[in-house]
Formats: C-alpha cells, sequence, structure tokens
C-alpha cells in the first residue's frame, strides 16, 4: 500500500491520443470520439450521429486538467488550486485525488509517469 507522501508525488499526463479543446475562459472540453462500428454503419445510413461526445469540465476540474502536464505532482497541483481557489476546493486532496482517480481509471484521459 502507498504512503500519503507516495500518492502526492505520483504524476500524470495527458494521454497522447485524447483529443480536448480549450476555450477563452479556460473551460476544457474533452471530445471523445465515437466511432463504434454500429456507429460508423449508422453513419453510411445517413443517420446524424456525432463523431465525438463532447465532455464540458468545470472551472475547477479544468484548472487540474490543464496543470496535468507531465512534470506536476499531485501535491504541487494541489498547491496550486489552494493559492488560486482558497476554501472552495476544500477538502482539497480527497476531492483531487478523486478526480485524478476517475479521469485515470474508468475515463482513461490521463496516465501515469513513471518516476
Amino acid at each position: 500500500m502507498k504512503t500519503n507522501e507516495d500518492i502526492l508525488n505520483i504524476v500524470f499526463k495527458v494521454r497522447d491520443e485524447l483529443e480536448y479543446e480549450v476555450n477563452e475562459s479556460g473551460i476544457v472540453t474533452i471530445l471523445e470520439k465515437q466511432d463504434h462500428k454500429i456507429q460508423q454503419i449508422f453513419r453510411k445510413l445517413r443517420f446524424n450521429i456525432p463523431k465525438y461526445k463532447k465532455m464540458e469540465l468545470d472551472q475547477y476540474s479544468s484548472e487540474v486538467f490543464l496543470l496535468i502536464d507531465g512534470i506536476r505532482t499531485v501535491e504541487e497541483i494541489g498547491i496550486h488550486l489552494e493559492r488560486k481557489f482558497g476554501d472552495k476546493v476544500n477538502p482539497l486532496y480527497e476531492r483531487l485525488l478523486v478526480f485524478l482517480n476517475h479521469i485515470d481509471v474508468n475515463c482513461k484521459y490521463i496516465e501515469k509517469v513513471n518516476n
């Protein structure tokens, strides 16, 4: 089992194949490609199926996502969030770790970098 120090020293990077957009307000929209064979068949039959599913992140999630660069640790990301948003992000590391775990394990948007 990892210690708290080990967890705070984890470094993530955005997966190379992930497509996303950032608007002028700094809000990230994840573009998930919809390329299942069934969807491709329906597109050929002229059904209006979008090529991408768009998922817009909120202000805090966008900030975290843009800080994931393959260099910053979880602790450094947390420090940045605390400086920028103050008490609004508390409980900071509990929320941050749940979000990072979700976009790593469930969504596969990010991956751990070997240190």
